[in-house]
Formats: C-alpha cells, sequence, structure tokens
C-alpha cells in the first residue's frame, strides 16, 4: 500500500510519521482494496473502544504503568509509579489488551481521529457520528498519548489536537470499518 514512512520500523510496530491526510488516503485505498468502508475513528468512537467499559482514568484504573503501556514513565499519574522510557514504539501485543480485545489505546503512537479539533463538547453528536460541523478545519483531534507522552496524556479522557498535515514520530492511527 506504500513505502513505511516509519522511523521506527519493524515487525507488528506501528506506522507513525503519518498525517492526518495521508491516513485518510490510506483508508480509501483499503477500502478500495477489501470493498469494505474503512476510515478513522470518531473521537466519541475512540474513547468508547479505549473504556472499553470502564469508567477509570485508565481501562486497566485508576493509574497507568510502563509495566502495561508504553509512554515516558517520568512522570506519574496517580499513586503510579515512574517507570522506564522507551524512547520509541513498541510492537503492538507487547502489552496486554483492553477487555474489547484493543492493544495500544493508551500510549505507543497518537492516533488520529476523523473529528476537526473542538475546544470542548458543547454541540458535540450524541451518538458514534464524527463531528464534522464547525471545529477548526486545519486541526485534528488525536487521542491516546505515545511514547514520547507522560502517563496524564494517555488518560482515556484526553484530548488533544495537531495540524493535520505534520509528520511526527509519535503520530499513527487506526482503522474501523464501517
Amino acid at each position: 500500500m506504500g513505502q513505511n514512512p516509519s522511523q521506527f520500523k519493524g515487525d507488528n510496530r506501528p506506522a507513525e510519521q503519518v498525517s492526518w491526510d495521508e491516513a485518510m488516503a490510506f483508508c480509501d485505498r483499503l477500502s478500495d482494496l477489501t470493498g469494505q468502508t474503512c476510515t478513522l475513528p470518531s473521537e466519541a468512537q475512540w474513547e468508547y473502544a479505549c473504556r472499553s467499559g470502564t469508567t477509570t482514568p485508565f481501562h486497566m484504573g485508576e493509574t497507568i504503568t510502563t509495566d502495561v503501556a508504553n509512554y515516558n514513565g517520568a512522570q506519574t499519574y496517580g499513586s503510579g509509579p515512574s517507570g522506564i522510557y522507551r524512547q520509541g514504539t513498541t510492537p503492538v501485543g507487547s502489552f496486554p489488551p483492553n477487555a474489547f480485545g484493543l492493544y495500544d489505546m493508551h500510549g505507543n503512537v497518537w492516533e488520529w481521529c476523523l473529528d476537526p479539533y473542538h475546544d470542548n463538547y458543547e454541540g458535540a453528536p450524541t451518538d458514534d457520528h464524527p463531528w464534522t460541523q464547525g471545529g477548526d478545519p486545519f486541526y485534528r483531534t488525536i487521542r491516546g498519548g505515545s511514547w514520547y507522552c507522560y502517563a496524564p496524556f494517555c488518560r482515556s479522557a484526553h484530548r488533544d489536537q495537531e495540524l493535520r498535515g505534520v509528520h511526527l514520530s509519535n503520530f499513527g492511527f487506526r482503522v474501523v470499518g464501517v
């Protein structure tokens, strides 16, 4: 499907250094190849998948450790201990999945969402549809934190924004079938 742009290459490592526009182009090519509609998750879909039925800051509980996710362990969250800093991505499946069987929802790479970035949830859809009206079309929502981030940025509810054309070694994506 094209050349792998990732800085951290290896079996089962997530693709990174992929802009939002490139992730969307990949989804379009994958849709054409499979005959199934593939896209990025909406922000609501992403958080629902990350939480996997929980209401805690992380799908594994009140805190996080570098034994269960790839992030910069120099800064803790809650009562969690400090941990290691791997300075790059790890292969998908290196840590336990959440209750839905999804890997790396916390850390490893920031994941692009379909939605333009909005400062808050006022006027957001009440279902899983992407919030396409309003927001800043040049910035897209990112979720999940990354190998480069501290623990607080990896919380299920944490959301951030980035320019849709940026290429960074801690930015990747997840595909959903519609």
